[in-house]
């Protein structure tokens, strides 16, 4: 038990210098929203063809009906604060699968421009290399100021309530849990790219509506 938490910690306490470093690395690079038109999604039958690579248990993309399709590659071996810099392209992150739980990264300026764009309710499908498809619903939307945004033990303010939150209560209310996927990109304000955190939540499928019930409950 006491080796168990200690890994919790560990884990917890990698996750803090992510929440900082992962995005402020590339503060020197530009926020702007891209100025084209987006294309809509392609058919779902189509984005599996073009994710398949017939690697079981690796997940290799991620689907939102009518919002976004984006294959998933994973995290150098070590390094925890990498994130693609590639657009249309998702960053699965490792230490949020140390909880059993899906954490997907991208940069706000990037792919993180479509989790902006995310609602409560919406189907998000989950699809491994083999094939295979998961199914989740959005069950909640959080975004958060950072108080310190190049600190990795800022605090975190919720913008719909006022809750505070320490940094490993954010990385703890974002990762940890029952089984979720989280989607996870900074907010822009004030000239500053990674001014807040966008948390959005899906819960699996079957779980959803009882999840939701105890969300209106709490």
């Amino acid at each position: 038990m006491a080796l168990k938490r200690s890994f919790a910690r560990m884990v917890v306490a990698a996750g803090l210098l992510f929440l900082v470093s992962v995005f402020v690395f590339f503060n020197s690079i530009s926020g702007t929203a891209l100025g084209h038109r987006e294309a809509p999604p392609p058919d779902f039958k189509d984005f599996l063809k073009l994710v398949e690579n017939r690697n079981i248990n690796v997940l290799s993309g991620v689907y939102v009906p009518n919002v976004l399709a984006l294959p998933i590659v994973q995290q150098p071996a070590g390094n925890v604060g990498y994130v693609s810099g590639r657009d249309h392209e998702a960053t699965q992150f490792t230490l949020a699968s140390q909880y059993g739980n899906v954490g997907l990264l991208a940069h706000n300026y990037l792919s993180g421009r479509f989790f902006e764009n995310l609602e409560v309710g919406e189907e998000v499908r989950l699809v491994y290399g083999d094939g295979k498809v998961e199914y989740f619903i959005i069950t909640e939307v959080l975004r958060y100021q950072a108080f310190d945004p190049d600190s990795q033990w800022s605090s975190f303010r919720n913008l719909d309530n006022e809750d505070v939150l320490s940094a490993e209560q954010m990385f703890t209310r974002a990762y940890a849990g029952d089984r979720h996927v989280t989607f996870q990109t900074c907010i822009e304000a004030n000239g500053n790219s990674s001014w807040g955190r966008l948390f959005v939540i899906a819960v699996p499928k079957s779980l959803s509506f009882e999840h939701l019930i105890q969300q209106i409950l709490q």
